[in-house]
């Protein structure tokens, strides 16, 4: 860098600057009185991302760039040559109601010379001659910040509603099975009561017992073992049981035959229990069976039921992350499976989900419920592009220093039109009140900003894939990300056949597609 301190712009010459071509004569000496000319060398850095942003760039001659650092990558966002365009400490007359530091890093392409304000005289400047379009751009940043606040409150709270009537949906069938089943029991076990009074009352011998009991446990072993039958064969053999049991008249024969033949018992097994324990005694011996098979059937399908219960107890731990640090060691496919399990009421019959996870990968640093909630969208935004049904397929693999996660869906696919601001912030394709439009944004943000990551689309009809790259590394995921989520910049890939093509942004209040202000739409 060489700065000649003596190197001043006149105020003709600031004036050819379209920056400051309105302004009046005394604005003009003032500036020309504070600012400065600094000459950069071609390749050298002007200032760097992150640092504290101390001055208010404005390109005189040359050519320059910036840059984003995207998990480990130098990312070039913007390039330009024309004359008066800004950079550097825009936002110093905000003051420290926000982080004053450089959004990313500006290198000089060709040997470039700038004039340099600092940041405290250019935030005078902003507030002293334009007091109004203060008070706009103030409004405009901190209102449309808290708007995004409300709004993203809002799209989480509709989550969590969508998500929590799922978890109930999930929750009361295996809740009804097992009342049912309890209450079956309790039928069942009355008529075993019954027939014990008949046992206590002497009117079946000892030997007669010992053999029922024999029989009982083998039953037991019938039922646990289960058996594989399908809907036909299983009709077919409850009537040849239940005509078996009629001819030998047992009453209601019908009402025992299904539960014999869920247990695996058929004739054969009732005709070698009919010789062990006598005529005398069979009916009552195979009442007794059929309430043993039913209790622990009944039994299997409580134990069933509190299982499945339990399970989604656990994926909704899981998903939430509630008894977690915020930043821990965490296995992306649990976290995706917990994600799946939380939204199974959503998935409609006609959607196939497929998983297909490479269970080599290790768990990485990482904010789990944020990422839940990345895993959220992407899959609720992939089941609502297949309202006829279709595949989700859920991949996991690793590239280089990234674990990589794909959610793809064979659905109507995202219009090339859209394509470019399907991730700014209340852009939707659905019906007013439908959706807010910060689902992507909001993932946009976890993946890009919180974790170092990033996050891509490809999409034609009949193939959408998002694709979110998280870093393995501690270092990479271990540092909060800097300043006001909301002001924070990054780049938005998206891939087509193999072809990438980066665009970035300014503050997410702008969305310009143009970092700091370097082109003519945002600067001037």
């Amino acid at each position: 860098m060489s700065t000649t301190p003596e190197d001043r712009l006149t105020p003709e010459q600031l004036r050819t600057l379209f920056l400051f071509e309105s302004l009046s004569i005394e604005q003009i000496h003032w500036l020309a009185e504070r600012g400065r000319v600094e000459r950069r060398d071609a390749g050298e850095v002007v200032y760097r991302e992150g640092e504290p942003a101390t001055c208010f760039f404005v390109l005189l001659r040359g050519a320059i760039s910036l840059h984003r650092v995207l998990h480990g990558d130098d990312v070039e966002v913007n390039r330009t040559d024309q004359r008066g365009v800004y950079s550097g400490a825009t936002r110093a007359y905000l003051g420290d109601r926000v982080e004053q530091s450089y959004p990313h890093t500006m290198r000089a392409v060709s040997d470039a010379e700038f004039f340099v304000l600092p940041a405290d005289e250019f935030a005078y400047a902003v507030r002293t001659w334009f007091p109004m379009a203060l008070h706009l751009l103030e409004g405009l940043f901190f209102g449309t910040r808290a708007a995004n606040a409300i709004v993203n409150e809002r799209e989480r709270l509709l989550a969590l509603a969508s998500l929590s009537a799922g978890l109930t949906h999930e929750l009361n069938n295996p809740a009804a099975a097992a009342l049912r089943a309890t209450a079956g029991l309790r039928e069942r076990v009355t008529g075993m009561r019954h027939k014990l009074a008949m046992i206590a009352d002497g009117r079946l011998d000892g030997a007669a017992l010992h053999k029922l009991v024999g029989l009982q446990d083998d039953a037991v072993r019938h039922a646990a073992a289960g058996v594989d039958l399908t809907a036909m064969e299983t009709a077919d053999e409850e009537d040849t049981v239940s005509d078996w049991l009629e001819e030998r008249g047992i009453a209601r024969a019908w009402d025992l035959a299904p539960s014999l033949v869920a247990a695996g018992i058929g004739v054969p097994w009732l005709t070698e229990a009919a010789s062990t324990v006598g005529d005398e005694y069979f009916e009552g011996a195979v009442r007794w069976i059929t309430y043993t098979i039913d209790t622990e059937l009944m039994m299997g399908e409580i134990d069933d039921s509190v299982e499945r219960i339990s399970e989604l107890v656990g994926a909704a731990r899981q998903y939430s992350q509630l008894d977690r640090t915020p930043l821990q060691i965490v296995d992306v496919h649990a976290l995706i499976d917990a994600t799946l399990t939380m939204l199974q009421a959503k998935i409609p019959q006609g959607v196939r989900v497929v998983r297909e996870y490479d269970k080599s990968l290790p768990s990485i640093p990482a904010y789990g419920a944020e990422l839940n909630q990345v895993w959220t969208n992407l899959i609720v935004n992939a089941l609502d592009a297949m309202p006829d049904g279709g595949t989700l397929t859920v991949r996991t693999w690793r590239e280089d220093a990234r674990l990589m996660v794909e959610i793809a869906d064979t659905g109507v696919g995202i219009a090339k039109d859209i394509r470019p601001r399907i991730f700014e912030p209340f852009f939707t394709t659905k019906q007013v009140g439908e959706g807010t439009g910060l689902g992507l944004d909001i993932s946009y943000r976890i993946v890009v900003n919180k974790h170092h990551g990033d996050l891509r689309v490809t999409s034609e009809p009949g193939d959408t894939r998002f694709t979110v790259c998280l870093p393995i590394e501690q270092d990479a995921a271990n540092s909060e990300p800097s300043g006001d989520t909301e002001a924070e910049t990054g780049t938005r890939t998206e891939t087509e056949a193999g072809t990438g093509t980066a665009s970035a942004e300014t503050d997410s209040e702008a969305r310009t597609g143009a970092a700091g202000g370097v082109s003519p739409a945002a600067g001037g």
